[in-house]
């Protein structure tokens, strides 16, 4: 059984300098797409359930399609509430076999963000579940703006709700579909100086392969979200079959026709975070 939570596999990751990719699930093609992606790598994986997949798909069946695949991987794979913003979120997917959660108090102020996120972290623990938390605000493309992780609340943060990894605000952007140089080293650097567990960058697609790389080298990051690119990906397949195929009506033909590409691109971003990929100077 390959079922793994967030402190399985980014404590290893901190010690070995790489990152693990938390990847976006939306439905049952790309988790089993990511899934494979990771076994092809000989890496482990996070399959994420962001409020999107949620909305659209109950927890309770996301749980099981999550769990299936992890408990039949050939790698550890990590099954992920992302951005709940209450513990009944958190409870909820706790209760159905998710082996993580983040809580995003990132819009309350400090003192009720850590408020929330011991209350999270208790029940968590209780059955053996990672917590991840987020200070700062990392905003959207096109959205709100981002607030900056302070290195000082970052610190506190810490301390006070002994989370296993720690989402921070550094330049990062969700929803970015082209990569950018945005990330602020000396704002991160000045983060990791002061903390000691686990770094997460949400908005990974909107930063080279080569910056991750190089951020969980020497940075500490050891977790990267990934959602856009690989949600492109799968348009760009879908779009591809469609034209290709357009007396094609059934939909298990069509979006399985869009696995081989949201592999490939899992695959690579899987890699490129990796142990196993290059170290050469960047």
């Amino acid at each position: 059984m390959t079922v793994a939570t967030l402190r399985d596999l980014l404590q290893p990751a901190v010690a070995g300098r790489y990152a693990v990719a938390g990847l976006v699930v939306q439905g049952w093609e790309d988790a089993l797409a990511y899934t494979q992606a990771a076994e092809e790598a000989g890496l482990p994986v996070i399959l994420q359930a962001g409020p999107g997949a949620r909305r659209h798909t109950p927890v309770s069946v996301l749980g099981k399609i999550f769990r299936h695949l992890a408990e039949h991987a050939r790698v550890p794979v990590a099954c992920h509430i992302d951005h709940a913003v209450t513990l009944e979120e958190c409870l909820a997917g706790i209760g159905e076999g998710f082996t993580s959660v983040m809580i995003d108090g990132s819009s309350l102020t400090l003192g009720q963000n850590i408020a929330l996120t011991c209350r999270v972290a208790e029940a968590a623990r209780a059955a053996g579940v990672s917590v991840e938390g987020e200070v700062g605000f990392v905003g959207y493309a096109g959205g709100r703006a981002s607030a900056v992780t302070q290195p000082a609340d970052a610190a506190l943060f810490e301390r006070e709700t002994g989370v296993d990894a720690l989402a921070i605000s550094v330049g990062n952007v969700h929803l970015q579909t082209e990569a950018t140089e945005g990330i602020d080293l000396a704002a991160l650097q000045a983060i990791a100086a002061v903390t000691r567990v686990p770094l997460v960058l949400h908005g990974g697609s909107g930063i080279s392969p080569e910056t991750r790389r190089r951020l969980a080298r020497q940075h500490r990051v050891a977790k990267f979200n990934i959602g856009t690119e690989l949600r492109q990906a799968f348009g760009a397949a879908l779009r591809r079959e469609l034209a290709g195929h357009p007396g094609r009506f059934d939909r298990i033909e069509i979006l399985s026709a869009t696995i081989p590409a949201q592999r490939a691109a899992a695959a690579e971003a899987i890699r490129n975070l990796g142990p196993g990929s290059s170290d050469s100077p960047l």
